[in-house]
C-alpha cells in the first residue's frame, strides 16, 4: 500500500495548499475572468508528457543495458570455469572479481552517489585477471574472454549513463513552476464557468483534483527518472539481473 502512496509528497501538499488559497482568495475579492485554457494545456500538458516519455525510455535502455550485463557477465564466469586449464584456486578468484563487480555495480545504481571509481577500479580488476592469467586459459578461448569483459565493460558505462544523465533539469524546473501556479491561471476561469451561484465546493474539487492529477503525474516521472532505489511501483528489481537469481 506505501508504494501507491508514493507519488505524494511535500509537492502534493503544496499543490494541495495553494489549490485551497487561490479559490478562497478568487471568491472573497471576486476575481472571475473566461479564457482559453489551451494556452495551458501547451504550456504544462505538453512538456510534462514528453519528460515522461523520456523517463520511460531511459528505464527501457536500463532494463536492456542490464540484461547485457548479466548475461555477458555469465558467460565470462562460464568461459573462466571452462578454460582455465587444472587451476581450482585461479577460477576461484575469477569468480570472487566477477561478484564483487557485481555487487559494486548494484550498490553503485542504488545510490546517489555519482563517483564511478570504485566500480572502474573492479572493471580494471577483470581486465588485470584475464591478462595476468593468460597462460592458464586456453588458446582458443581467449578472444572470446576478452570480446566479453569488453561487453561487460560497455554495458556498465551505458549504466552509468543511464544513472548520472536524465531528463533535462530546466525542462523539469518549467514543469514544476507552471504546476504551481496553474490554480492562478486556472481558478477565475473555472468559477467563470460554473457561476458564482453554484456551490463554491465544485470549484474547489475541480481545481484541486487537477492539480493532484498534474502533480501526481510529475511524481510518477520523477520516480521513473530513477529507477533504481525500489522507491516506485515502476522500479527496476536488481536483484532479477544478479548471477545467482532463482538459486
Amino acid at each position: 500500500m506505501s508504494r501507491y502512496l508514493s507519488i505524494i509528497n511535500f509537492r502534493t501538499f503544496i499543490t494541495l495548499f495553494i489549490s485551497i488559497l487561490v479559490p478562497f482568495t478568487a471568491y472573497k475579492f471576486n476575481v472571475v475572468y473566461n479564457i482559453d485554457l489551451t494556452l495551458i494545456s501547451i504550456a504544462i500538458i505538453f512538456p510534462l508528457v514528453f519528460t515522461i516519455r523520456g523517463a520511460f525510455r531511459r528505464r527501457e535502455k536500463a532494463l536492456q543495458f542490464l540484461s547485457s550485463f548479466r548475461s555477458s557477465l555469465k558467460t565470462l564466469s562460464n568461459l573462466f570455469k571452462m578454460s582455465l586449464v587444472e587451476q581450482k584456486e585461479i577460477d576461484k578468484e575469477g569468480k570472487t572479481i566477477i561478484s564483487d563487480l557485481e555487487n559494486e555495480l548494484f550498490d553503485y545504481l542504488r545510490s546517489e552517489n555519482p563517483d564511478s571509481k570504485n566500480l572502474d577500479e573492479k572493471i580494471q580488476a577483470i581486465y588485470d585477471f584475464a591478462s595476468f592469467n593468460a597462460e592458464h586459459i586456453r588458446k582458443s578461448a581467449r578472444p572470446r574472454v576478452v570480446r566479453f569483459i569488453n561487453d561487460v565493460s560497455e554495458s556498465i558505462d551505458n549504466l552509468i549513463g543511464v544513472h548520472n544523465h536524465r531528463t533535462p533539469i530546466s525542462l523539469k524546473a518549467y514543469c514544476l513552476i507552471f504546476i504551481y501556479i496553474f490554480p492562478l491561471i486556472y481558478t477565475p476561469s473555472i468559477i467563470n464557468k460554473i457561476g458564482l451561484d453554484n456551490p463554491a465546493w465544485l470549484s474547489y474539487f475541480i481545481v484541486i483534483l487537477s492539480e493532484f492529477i498534474l502533480v501526481s503525474l510529475y511524481n510518477i516521472q520523477d520516480h521513473l527518472e530513477y529507477p533504481f532505489d525500489d522507491n516506485g511501483l515502476d522500479d527496476i528489481k536488481l536483484d532479477l539481473f544478479t548471477q545467482a537469481r532463482g538459486n
